[in-house]
């Protein structure tokens, strides 16, 4: 025999030689399913190691000087592009006065026509059916006592209808349908209007504004600052041909604040873990639709917004530093996986510029007082708190080995007890039989 070494007296696990042990039927059927029972558990166990889990988590946003995309599409059957703006103010100071980039104006058919789209143009001032190619290259159109816009494409003149309007709106003049104005008699800038008064307009695209509390507003005519006082010119609006032409019933298509959630996440993480994040796809405007026929009435939406983020498994291991002069549309959506976007809710409120109450509605105490702008606001405030969903294993790896240890031992010490039952059992029996006999 071998020498003993110095553990031997450690060992906890004494060994019986092959002639000492005894076999049985039962025995075998025992093994067989436990080592079934084993397989079934230690697949479990993997499962859960793989399953990924969302883990929401509640901060202080600290971030400064951020900037927040705002997606929308937004159909309005009753009133022609022509006569529909776009501004973007904040609390910081930003104007946007007639958004010209990011978003589109599509014309849409009458309503009794069906509908149907005619054209849709990209907001720019210059558009190519708007250049004057065809004067004299020196012609230098004068702009009528308002000082050039600076983004002309002459310095110092005013070639088109456009840019004297843009000149107009500038010096906070109200302009009309441009009567005696030569550029605007030229491009036949009234009767195009009138032409295109039972028209519909469609708004979509993007803006990217500060992540500070402000508005955006789609109203009729040029707008413009005076002093402290946002102003339209009105006169197009109110000066249609018939009475009660234009309205703003629209259609809120599609309005989100950040980049949509993808489809894939949600197929990768399954229904039951992507219950959290059905706002991320369910927008609150989303589907809204408002109807009215008077030409002076106004919609209000207040929007409490959310920061969120979506953090994905690994996401550490390759992030880099969000670029804030990504294109419009990519902001927020991170190269390491992460996205950066927003939910929000919001409550309305519409009302007659014209004053009165809401009796018909059956709220006499609700009183509203007269004047304002016609149109369609959407105010919006920021949560200074954030909403951090983090993609994490449900399982660590050595929780895995922990539960797969347990499976083992936990079946093997319940499989050798009832292997030790049925071997006694089947012991006295024989034993009681040998007796009988």
């Amino acid at each position: 025999m071998p020498p003993k070494s110095r553990f031997t007296r450690l060992d906890a696990f004494t060994k019986t030689v092959e002639d000492a042990r005894i076999r049985t039927t039962s025995g075998g059927i025992v093994t067989i399913v436990s080592l079934i029972v084993v397989l079934y558990l230690a697949l479990g166990e993997w499962r859960d190691y793989r399953r990924i889990e969302i883990h929401p988590e509640l901060i202080v946003d600290k971030g400064r000087g951020e900037r927040m995309e705002i997606h929308l599409n937004i159909t309005f059957p009753k009133i022609p592009c022509e006569l529909l703006t776009l501004d973007v103010m904040d609390v910081s100071g930003e104007q946007q006065h007639g958004v010209q980039h990011g978003v589109r104006k599509v014309r849409l058919r009458p309503q009794s026509e069906g509908g149907a789209e005619i054209d849709s143009r990209e907001l720019s001032l210059h558009a190519d059916d708007e250049k004057a190619a065809h004067l004299d290259p020196n012609y230098c159109g004068p702009c009528y006592g308002a000082p050039s816009p600076p983004n002309a494409q002459k310095p110092g003149c005013c070639n088109t209808c456009a840019e004297v309007r843009e000149a107009y709106a500038q010096a906070s003049w109200a302009f009309g349908k441009g009567e005696g104005v030569e550029q605007c008699l030229r491009e036949h800038y009234a009767e195009r209007l009138d032409e295109q008064r039972l028209e519909g307009c469609r708004i979509e695209g993007g803006l990217r504004v500060n992540k500070v509390v402000g508005n955006f507003h789609l109203a009729p005519g040029r707008s413009f600052s005076n002093g402290n006082m946002h102003v339209h010119d009105l006169k197009n609006y109110w000066e249609a041909p018939t009475p009660n032409t234009h309205s703003f019933t629209h259609i809120i298509h599609h309005l989100r604040f950040g980049p949509q959630l993808p489809d894939e996440i949600h197929k990768k993480l399954g229904n039951k873990a992507a219950l959290g994040w059905t706002n991320h796809h369910i927008n609150p405007l989303d589907g809204t639709r408002q109807e009215t026929d008077d030409p002076n009435y106004n919609f209000m939406y207040f929007v409490k917004i959310v920061p969120t983020s979506y953090l994905p498994l690994g996401w550490e291991k390759k992030y880099r530093a969000p670029d804030a002069n990504t294109d419009l549309g990519s902001y927020g959506q991170n190269s390491d996986g992460s996205m950066e976007t927003h939910q929000y809710s919001v409550t309305s409120h519409k009302r007659s510029l014209r004053g009165g109450d809401d009796a018909a509605e059956g709220h006499q105490e609700r009183h509203h007082s007269p004047g304002g702008i016609p149109g369609v606001f959407f105010s919006y405030d920021i949560s200074p708190m954030k909403v951090i969903n983090r993609e994490e294993r449900a399982k660590t790896f050595a929780g895995f080995l922990t539960g797969l240890c347990a499976v083992l031992g936990g079946t093997l010490t319940v499989a050798a007890a009832v292997d030790r039952g049925l071997f006694e059992g089947a012991t006295r029996l024989k034993k009681l039989r040998s007796k009988d006999q």
